[in-house]
């Protein structure tokens, strides 16, 4: 059997990236948050994760967009870029094409609304049911954060409950509330 070089690998992958021959590119993304697996369609942004185990989540992209899915640092730069100057304090707005071509409507019209939801600021589940024109559907909500497929950049940490508590959040509460003292929205 034969290795082939570091360089190659990358300029195989970069390749592959370029030519558009990947359904989704990833790459594992530094943060004080810890590692987060960032991956990207043709369409935009389209995970990120604190899965610890990479395979776990390109199985997940394989299923959803794909079998081509590789490790490609290039296309997932803008992304990276942008995570580190909002974890550097010096981004208050993503400006990342995402891609939710697997969220379904009421999903997709939650995710929407969250992406409004500004810096520094929070909502309550109930307000963006509402929002989404399903006002009884603050349940519904929970869950669709739970589910979100872009964390930090469609801010479900932004989101809490009715009397205030910061209730669940994916990648564990003392993320999320990392991230709202990151932002001003929680006190020390």
């Amino acid at each position: 059997m034969t290795s082939v070089s570091p360089e190659l690998d990358t300029r195989f992958r970069a390749a592959a990236a370029e030519a558009g021959l990947l359904d989704v590119a990833y790459d594992v993304v530094e943060s004080p948050l810890g590692e987060l697996f960032v991956g990207v369609s043709e369409r935009g942004l389209c995970v990120i994760s604190y899965e610890s185990d990479p395979d776990v989540e390109i199985e997940r992209l394989a299923r959803g967009f794909g079998s081509r899915v590789l490790r490609s640092a290039r296309p997932v730069d803008p992304a990276r870029r942008q995570l580190d100057e909002y974890f550097a304090g010096k981004r208050k707005r993503f400006d990342l094409d995402v891609d939710l071509r697997l969220a379904r409507d009421f999903g997709r019209a939650v995710l929407e609304e969250l992406r409004r939801v500004p810096f520094g600021e929070v909502t309550t589940y109930g307000a963006l049911a509402a929002k989404a024109g399903k006002p009884k559907a603050a349940r519904a909500v929970g869950t669709i954060m739970n589910r979100n497929p872009v964390p930090i950049v469609l801010p479900c940490h932004r989101v809490i409950g009715a009397n205030g508590s910061l209730v669940g959040y994916a990648g564990g509460l003392e993320r999320k509330q990392q991230l709202l003292r990151l932002e001003g929205a929680l006190l020390a």
